[in-house]
């Protein structure tokens, strides 16, 4: 039975539009800069597939948030195949985000009632994206598609909720450029952690860049 309904993920990956998106092999590791992320006022947190033991780690997590951090959502990114999907989210992903769009991930989702949000970078993978059923729809690269495509695709596509990762930086500056541009949530991963040892001071970081988000946020339009 998941911790929460669609519903409820979706509105809080909206209301906390700030998502750290984020690896380490160590378990011990990973629940610290977690911890540090929920001290900070993040409710939603990505934890990549990208080692050898992202499963087993991923699994220690869940078990944390449960126990320590009940209002976090925490999901799993770098999904490619609906194998690792059905795993993850029987593991308790509340969430799964792609690099990239696929169909076979899509329907596990949907059978799961899972929130999907696939990695798209041209106006048909958003369009086909939406089609498919994704929560929020991500757009990647951003350091490459910049947000000019953002402010190019919100034209003829005003309603679609849009997470851009890549090329975000943890700066009022970057996010009011992006937020400014039309995107609703922003992924970030190297770029705030470049001094993730220091924990508090990752979290007064988190909690002011939240509080910038939160006020550059873009409504959606119906």
């Amino acid at each position: 039975m998941p911790r929460f309904s669609s519903e409820h993920i979706l509105e809080t990956v909206l209301r906390y539009p700030v998502v750290p998106v984020f690896f380490h092999a160590d378990a011990a590791y990973a629940k610290r800069i977690l911890d540090a992320c929920y001290a900070g006022g993040l409710r939603v947190f990505e934890f990549t597939n990208r080692g050898a033991n992202a499963f087993e780690v991923f699994s220690e997590l869940v078990a944390h948030v449960q126990a320590n951090c009940p209002d976090m959502v925490l999901g799993i990114g770098t999904i490619y195949t609906a194998e690792d999907a059905n795993r993850f989210i029987r593991a308790g992903a509340d969430f799964v985000v792609q690099p990239c769009l696929t169909e076979e991930v899509a329907e596990v989702c949907r059978r799961h009632n899972t929130p999907w949000l696939p990695g798209t970078m041209t106006v048909s993978e958003v369009y086909q994206a939406t089609r498919l059923g994704a929560a929020v729809v991500k757009i990647f690269p951003g350091n490459v598609l910049g947000p000019g495509f953002i402010r190019s695709l919100r034209g003829p596509m005003p309603s679609v909720p849009l997470m851009v990762t890549g090329g975000v930086e943890p700066t009022d500056a970057s996010l009011r450029e992006w937020f400014g541009a039309g995107v609703n949530v922003v992924g970030m991963g190297s770029q705030l952690f470049k001094n993730p040892d220091d924990t508090e001071a990752l979290s007064r970081q988190i909690a002011d860049l939240l509080a910038s988000a939160q006020t550059a946020t873009s409504p959606l339009s119906s």
